[in-house]
């Protein structure tokens, strides 16, 4: 079932509101509980559990978990050349984009004798989730194996629950190759999460761990980075989002296909359409029961469009106002001036502009990545890049005559700051 048209100007603030929310998040005691529990049961038991929980989930009893390189050697070599290749030129298009945001140190002498730098280091060692699921998941290896091997850090290890028969797809394997990543482990879940948190016999812990999950990895990784010190994660993460905003002049199959291409990743991917044209939005309807037909994710596309809004708004600047409130994953813009919209659109994910840009496009092969913030948090978090697989640091060195020149300065701060350890340790060296 599609939602009926809602006409924007017709709706009260209150439902205005109402129209943009996004489904709550599940974070029901029980399945905090059950996380709680999970991660309790590693950190006691190590690869104990991890062989146990993987049984419990997976429905496969593991010997080992560490994939080998002669598995991922017979894995190249199970794949076409085709299927080969697309993979490779999505590495080489990823890599191109990702190292155009390599960085040099930044060093300015901020007055005589007083230098300071602003250094990037890559983090020691992070962890990459990939989901398994329905489907594997090899683009989502390149979007975090990319980044990590152009940041150059020094440990990088791959974790990814097992199929039926204790395998990871050939796919996922060829891709993490590419990567440079030698550490795979045949192991997901919020247990695989708590082992690269905490470390087992096998996995060694890891400084931040990427990627994204059902709910209980999503949950594992909220728990996991409140309890570890010294221990992150990329982003916050909720169901899958694309607001398309497009104009009477739009062709309604190319709409349509963009909201189901979200649509067919869960149940509650979230899928919105802006536009000022009520006839195209009727045609983007009729578009929509066609091409969901023929979908073989019909059944989840379909429950997803139950949530579907098709908003019917006086103007594309006032559909501009709304994807601003809404801050999607993923903004599409299909106008004729769609560069004028863009200078006005701030809160997104990532934009594609043009009725040639398919989102598809920058989930696989455009070079953009497709880890991305949902549920708002575009208006205040970025899309992964390289900076996220890095830290960065001060440096600053002073000659004598530098503090000279600043010590005025600090000396009448530390005095307005009650502050006399703080002054003395200036003093001191200039009395000298």
């Amino acid at each position: 079932m599609i939602n009926k048209m809602i006409d924007w100007q017709a709706l009260s603030k209150r439902e205005q509101q109402s129209a943009l929310a996004r489904p709550a998040i599940s974070e029901s005691g029980l399945l905090s509980q059950q996380v709680e529990n999970i991660l309790n049961n590693v950190k006691r038991n190590g690869d104990k559990a991890l062989y146990e929980l993987t049984e419990k989930f997976d429905g496969i009893k593991l010997t080992t978990l560490t994939v080998t390189d002669e598995q991922i050697v017979a894995a190249r070599a199970a794949l076409s050349a085709k299927r080969l290749k697309a993979i490779e030129t999505a590495y080489g298009q990823i890599k191109r984009f990702h190292q155009a945001q390599i960085c040099d140190d930044i060093t300015v002498e901020t007055a005589p004798g007083v230098r300071c730098t602003l250094k990037t280091e890559a983090i020691e060692s992070v962890g990459l989730y990939i989901p398994a699921g329905s489907a594997p998941l090899p683009s989502t290896v390149l979007m975090l194996g990319v980044p990590s091997q152009l940041a150059q850090c020094p440990r990088t290890v791959l974790v990814c629950p097992p199929d039926i028969n204790g395998k990871l797809a050939d796919e996922i394997l060829v891709a993490a190759r590419l990567c440079e990543i030698d550490e795979i482990y045949t192991v997901g879940g919020a247990h695989g999460c708590a082992a690269m948190a905490f470390g087992t016999e096998t996995i060694k812990p890891v400084n931040k761990i990427f990627g994204p999950g059902n709910k209980y990895v999503t949950e594992a990784k909220k728990q996991l980075a409140q309890q570890v010190n010294g221990f992150a994660i990329d982003m916050p993460a909720g169901p899958s989002e694309v607001l398309v905003i497009a104009d009477a002049n739009a062709k309604a199959s190319f709409v349509a296909a963009d909201l189901l291409s979200q649509a067919e990743h869960g149940p509650d991917s979230q899928v919105i359409l802006l536009s000022d044209s009520a006839e195209l939005i009727a045609n983007v309807q009729n578009e929509l029961l066609k091409q969901v037909a023929v979908l073989s994710r019909r059944t989840i596309a379909e429950q997803a469009l139950t949530q579907s809004r098709l908003i019917l708004v006086e103007s594309l600047s006032k559909a501009v106002e709304v994807s601003n409130l809404y801050a999607p994953e993923h903004l599409i813009i299909q106008t004729n001036n769609a560069q004028e919209l863009l200078k006005t659109l701030r809160n997104a994910g990532s934009i594609f502009v043009g009725e040639y840009t398919p989102e598809s496009a920058g989930d696989y092969a455009s070079g953009t990545n497709h880890v991305l913030p949902t549920y708002g948090y575009s208006k205040v978090i970025s899309s992964l890049s390289l900076a996220d697989f890095s830290r960065r640091f001060t440096v600053q060195e002073i000659t004598k005559q530098g503090l000279m020149n600043i010590a005025e300065c600090i000396t009448e701060l530390t005095d307005a700051e009650g502050l006399d350890g703080h002054k003395r340790a200036v003093t001191i060296r200039l009395e000298e």
